[in-house]
């Protein structure tokens, strides 16, 4: 069995895969600071809830992490608990990805394998939507060639962002509201930050397909898209485990 693990700002996604297919999957809190005993720990309670031992049941595990101390301490759980092969995302693995972009190395572990599953589960050209702590856009080319992209801030972001700096705003719920035109404050927080996220991605999908030409399929993911994904009209699929998938795609690549 293989454990994959996509660790982000906000979110630590966890999934299991048995040959090709996605076994069990959950979503975390991403904290920083814990030790690799703590998050041992964790895993090895989410394994038993589908039948697992951390210690018997992986043969492999795989990270993509944009967290450095995580990745660290990932690579110690790998260490003491594992004692299995474990494959980084980073500089060196084969990704099977030709990164035509300024700099490949700064380029997110994330993004490198959003752009590598969207590619083999969707064909190219296409645009992966990650919807998280950011915003982010990532273009494949038609030769599944990772091109670029855009960054933004995130939906909870922006909303977080305005809240702490009016004083009167509440926190609302971001859920699509129902109509554009708010009749409350509530509402029309709900507009401007669902019709608002979904209106940034639309225009900037309909401008990077316009230099892509022809067929570009957009696919979305991450833990935020359910919040504005029924806003949008530029959405193609809706793929909740895109980056899991993408990893698994990865390790196979690097099977040690």
């Amino acid at each position: 069995m293989l454990l994959a693990i996509d660790v982000g700002n906000s979110t630590t996604v966890v999934g299991t895969f048995q040959g090709d297919e996605l076994r069990d999957h959950w979503r975390l809190s991403t904290h920083a600071h814990e030790t690799a005993d703590e998050l041992a720990l964790k895993l090895s309670g989410l394994l038993r809830f589908a039948g697992l031992d951390l210690g018997q049941d992986v043969d492999g595990s795989i990270v993509s992490s944009v967290v450095p101390t995580l990745t660290e301490t990932l690579r110690q759980v790998a260490e003491r608990y594992l004692r299995r092969p474990l494959v980084v995302v980073e500089p060196g693995v084969r990704t099977g990805l030709a990164l035509r972009v300024d700099n490949p190395r700064e380029i997110g572990a994330d993004r490198i394998v959003n752009a590598v599953a969207a590619y083999e589960l969707y064909g190219g050209p296409a645009i992966v939507v990650d919807f998280g702590t950011a915003t982010s856009f990532d273009v494949v080319d038609g030769e599944g060639q990772f091109i670029g992209g855009a960054i933004a801030p995130g939906v909870t972001t922006s909303a977080d962002a305005l809240v702490r700096r009016a004083a009167r705003l509440p926190r609302v719920e971001t859920v699509t509201p129902p109509s554009p035109i708010g009749r409350s404050t509530v509402t029309a927080l709900q507009s401007g930050i669902v019709y608002g996220a979904a209106g940034q991605v639309d225009a900037l999908v309909a401008r990077m397909s316009r230099e892509l030409g022809p067929g570009v399929t957009t696919v979305a993911t991450g833990g935020l898209a359910h919040s504005v994904l029924a806003a949008c009209e530029s959405i193609d699929h809706h793929d909740p485990w895109l980056t899991l998938k993408g990893l698994a795609l990865v390790w196979d690549r690097n099977r040690p």
